[in-house]
């Protein structure tokens, strides 16, 4: 009930005034799109989305410790690689991910980007201008940036649509999950490089750069030879893509059997050996620094 305190100290009853119920009818009808707009100002600001000038798009080497390496490497050497200077990175990694996956049609070819994780519920590292947040994990197909999940596109497809992402360079940091499939098959390597290449806009200036050793040596033996046969199919294709090897002599002498160089147990044996810490991560690009800048530069002049 309304009611107004009148000068002789009497309460006057407003709620059956006609003009009463006309002037709060009024004011609601003004002050309420205001302040829906202000919400949702707020929402939208909160879950704004900037597409990066640089693109690092990879596995779960970039979650555990590459992603904040590849930031300050661009910050520190960005403009020396042939970048425009306060270009803006961002990065994402997804675990189990591989080519073939980023360029599959269907659902269960996209699974490793597209499902929910049932364990953790996420399944992305993010970095850089496209995370807001203070988490660095998030689900790929929830939030604003994270939009690669559309019926009958493969993620990649999802990615450029309509310029959602419009990146000046795309640098792709992928191996891993691909070593069986590529050290077996050349074959395979030039399909998914093929299906990769198709999907990206013709435009777009791209890196691969296969990630950075192992600890023991049969897997850095398979992934070489897997390294060895994605780079000759993307030779094949042109180099459209340039390329950079992540396996060299240097990058393997650092992580080859070094346990200081992956996550350990408290008795100080490996508990990871494919994820090198952040800080190996930055000791990697420090090491294929030249190699990485000229790529950079071929694709950008």
């Amino acid at each position: 009930m309304l009611s107004w305190r009148m000068q002789a100290g009497q309460t006057q009853d407003w709620s059956d005034s006609p003009m009463s119920r006309l002037q709060v009818l009024f004011g609601l009808a003004v002050t309420m799109p205001f302040w829906f707009g202000l919400a949702s100002g707020l929402v939208h600001a909160k879950d704004s989305f900037e597409s990066p000038d640089v693109l690092v798009l990879g596995d779960s080497q970039l979650s555990f410790g590459a992603g904040v390496a590849f930031l300050e490497f661009f910050k520190q050497h960005g403009v020396s690689c042939g970048l425009p200077r306060q270009s803006s990175i961002g990065v994402i990694g997804v675990r189990s991910s591989q080519l073939v996956a980023w360029t599959a049609r269907d659902d269960r070819g996209k699974k490793s980007i597209c499902d929910v994780d049932p364990k953790w519920k996420v399944n992305a590292g993010s970095f850089g201008v496209i995370n807001k947040t203070n988490n660095k994990y998030v689900q790929i197909g929830q939030g604003t940036a994270y939009q690669f999940c559309k019926p009958g596109l493969s993620p990649l497809q999802a990615m450029f649509a309509d310029a959602y992402y419009d990146p000046k360079l795309l640098v792709f940091f992928i191996l891993g999950n691909a070593t069986e499939r590529w050290a077996s098959s050349y074959a395979d390597a030039l399909h998914d490089v093929k299906r990769t290449l198709k999907d990206l806009p013709r435009h777009l200036p791209c890196v691969f750069m296969t990630t950075a050793p192992a600890y023991t040596r049969n897997v850095v033996k398979q992934r070489k030879q897997a390294q060895d046969n994605v780079e000759r199919a993307f030779a094949a294709t042109g180099n459209r893509c340039s390329f950079v090897r992540g396996y060299t002599e240097a990058t393997i002498a650092a992580n080859l059997g070094n346990a200081a160089n992956f996550r350990r147990r408290p008795d100080g044996t490996v508990k990871d050996p494919y994820h090198p810490t952040e800080d190996s991560a930055r000791q990697f690009l420090s090491l294929v620094k030249t190699d990485l800048c000229n790529a950079i530069r071929a694709q950008l002049k």
